[in-house]
């Protein structure tokens, strides 16, 4: 049996390394895209499985808590179980753009 959650919302591209807790370990992923109902974020080969609890902090905002909906080698997506404001999303994707990639 498969878990996957379905996508709410249309996800905008990204590129920036963020701090995030999977299965309360912490690690850093680069996050790919994101949406008010959630992200795609890279991390090592085994980082993250199905139905696994997720934080992350994209440059100082703490986005909602999220859990794995699927996983792809070294690349999982994230379902918020909140939603993220569209002017919150607005300011973390405008101010990645002016951020340097760490």
């Amino acid at each position: 049996m498969q878990f996957r959650i379905p996508r709410s919302s249309e996800r905008r591209p990204m590129s920036v390394t963020v701090k995030s807790h999977v299965r309360s370990r912490m690690v850093f992923v680069e996050l790919l895209d994101i949406s008010e109902g959630g992200c795609k974020i890279r991390g090592s080969c085994g980082f993250a499985a199905l139905g696994d609890r997720v934080t992350m902090k994209i440059n100082g905002i703490n986005t909602p808590f999220g859990t794995v909906a699927w996983v792809n080698d070294d690349i999982a997506g994230i379902a918020f179980e909140g939603q993220l404001h569209p002017a919150m999303l607005d300011f973390l994707c405008s101010s990645s753009a002016a951020e340097p990639r760490r």
